[in-house]
């Protein structure tokens, strides 16, 4: 198949769907799931060509924007969830399949926050490239393409699948040895920003469905109350839009009632019809979105197993252009990781402190090792 790049403009508009618009708005002013077109690996490897030729970099990576607090949020919101959670199943109440795969594999999320703020301390973060425009103006350029990955596969980690976009990319637009290293890092980022989305989605729908349910109890005088009348339960949700949630879960409780003498079924119709929809729709759209959560919440938790089951160190020396420079006309193949690795800091410093880059450093490096040493009279 062959490559298509895609203009600038047109990659733009395409993630304009699951990004913020190109303003000072961070990544995350938008609450809705990270996910986009799913895309075959072929195509993902088009698309990071395209991503390539699209982001330009700051020429001053230290001033960009920081991901700690963000973070530290969404942490925060994880842990909130898993108590609305957890008081839903004390209490007996129903909870969906997504809202069981958030809180039986809480502790995953708990570990990948963890190992993003032991390996991307303030210094390490400062060093990466941050991107001169667009949505993640300021951001790291290796986090919108953990972003983009995770966006279009669905948040599924498939070590074959990363390595192949990313070496995809690099055919465009070399990365640096910080950022490849940093890869790890962001792709846990973006996997725990799209789990926290969705742990607010499962949340608002559970505070919906337990209103409805409330609501229910009180139409049909469940437990020792009787029957309230329709007109006075009904009254507090008249100026308010419902939920997708809240109807669904009421058009449950009341479908096998009479309409006769369960007037608020006439009235979920009427403001349903208002709201440009109706039970069936509902009810499908719904069953639709809780199935594609599900799908989601599974695939974070399992991708979140394997990135921490990986062997970082191959997968970097397997993408790391720096690396193949090195191994062209040299033994570097042959050195054991720690000398690899140190020859690799030697070069991240000396780039860091000129105008070349990384290759250049590496490649020159090999020139000079392989000149002829002069003979001594």
């Amino acid at each position: 198949m062959p490559i298509v790049i895609e203009n600038e403009d047109h990659l733009r508009r395409r993630f304009s769907k699951f990004l913020p618009r190109m303003s000072a708005a961070p990544p995350w002013a938008d609450d809705e799931a990270i996910r986009e077109e799913l895309f075959s690996v072929e195509r993902l490897e088009q698309h990071a060509e395209s991503l390539a030729a699209a982001q330009s970099v700051s020429s001053q990576p230290e001033r960009g924007r920081p991901l700690a607090n963000r973070v530290r949020d969404n942490d925060e919101a994880l842990l909130e969830a898993y108590r609305v959670i957890a008081a839903a199943i004390k209490d007996k109440r129903p909870i969906t399949p997504a809202a069981e795969w958030l809180i039986d594999n809480f502790h995953l999320a708990e570990d990948q926050i963890r190992e993003i703020r032991t390996d991307l301390p303030p210094s390490y973060y400062r060093q990466l490239p941050k991107l001169a425009e667009g949505p993640f103006k300021g951001y790291p350029r290796i986090f919108e393409i953990a972003w983009a990955f995770v966006a279009h596969t669905d948040s599924r980690f498939e070590a074959e699948m990363l390595r192949r976009f990313v070496l995809a990319y690099q055919r465009i637009q070399p990365l640096t040895i910080g950022e490849l290293w940093a890869l790890a890092i962001t792709v846990r980022v973006v996997l725990v920003e799209n789990l926290r989305r969705l742990s607010d989605l499962i949340v608002g729908s559970q505070t919906s469905r337990d209103a409805a349910d409330a609501l229910a109890d009180r139409l049909l005088g469940v437990g020792i109350r009787s029957p309230e009348a329709a007109a006075v339960a009904l009254r507090e949700f008249t100026d308010s839009s419902l939920t997708r949630a809240f109807a669904v879960q009421l058009a449950q409780r009341l479908r096998d009632e009479d309409p006769a003498t369960t007037p608020a079924l006439s009235w979920l119709d009427e403001r349903l019809r208002s709201q440009g929809t109706n039970t069936d729709e509902i009810v499908r759209e719904e069953h639709r979105r809780q199935g594609a959560a599900n799908v989601t919440v599974r695939n974070i938790v399992t991708s979140m197993r394997l990135i921490s089951e990986l062997d970082w160190a191959e997968f970097f020396e397997g993408v790391s252009l720096v690396d193949d420079a090195l191994r062209v006309g040299s033994d570097f193949a042959g050195m054991d990781f720690p000398t690899r690795d140190r020859y690799r800091r030697a070069i991240e410093t000396l780039a860091r402190g000129s105008d070349r880059s990384e290759i250049d450093v590496a490649q020159e490096a090999i020139l000079i090792a392989n000149r002829p040493c002069p003979i001594k009279k």
